[in-house]
């Protein structure tokens, strides 16, 4: 069923602000030289998950200081949806991944399930060593395995339904240029 435009806005209109473009682009300066002192002589493929990652994969990218492979792969559960289902491949990585180290680029670690299927995944097809990055770290008990963590991570936020920046409500609203919260959820 199509989602009116009206309560597309409505939900941007009640949002709570909870990153203004000024902290997340702060967050992700943090998060480059991060990965600048780590990953700087090491000839990394950099992937990142669409959608979500697109938008700090892009920003992350023109920050990083040294020779990298870029490219993308597409791995979701939400598929539009306000909740997580089975782990659906819309594209596979195309560059081998044989004793390379990757960095696997995410919009938000929340559960876990998607980014441990992807790092699962780049091991089984030979990587060296697999880091991940993401923007945001949901702070809950319910992550896919105890003590989750991403090796990269720009911003906590609380258990809350969060959008912008790459993450979206329902595939609305990944073009914010802050990250809300979605009031009631």
């Amino acid at each position: 069923m199509p989602i009116s435009l009206e309560h597309i806005q409505k939900v941007m209109d009640e949002a709570e602000v909870l990153f203004t473009e000024k902290e997340i682009e702060g967050a992700i300066d943090r998060v480059a030289e991060q990965i600048n002192q780590q990953l700087a002589d090491s000839n990394p493929v950099v992937f990142c998950v669409m959608n979500g990652g697109l938008i700090f994969s892009g920003k992350l990218l023109m920050k990083l200081t040294f020779p990298l492979e870029q490219s993308y792969l597409h791995a979701s559960r939400y598929r539009n949806e306000t909740s997580g289902g089975e782990l659906f491949w819309k594209a596979k990585p195309e560059i081998s991944l044989m004793d390379r180290e990757v960095l696997i680029v995410d919009d938000i670690l929340d559960e876990g399930h998607t980014l441990s299927a992807i790092v699962d995944f780049c091991k089984r097809s030979g990587a060296s060593q697999v880091y991940t990055a993401v923007l945001m770290d949901k702070q809950h008990d319910r992550k896919a395995r105890p003590g989750l963590k991403a090796d990269f991570f720009g911003l906590y936020c609380a258990d809350r339904y969060i959008f912008g920046y790459g993450m979206d409500y329902k595939g609305y609203w990944r073009n914010a240029a802050g990250i809300y919260a979605v009031k009631g959820m």
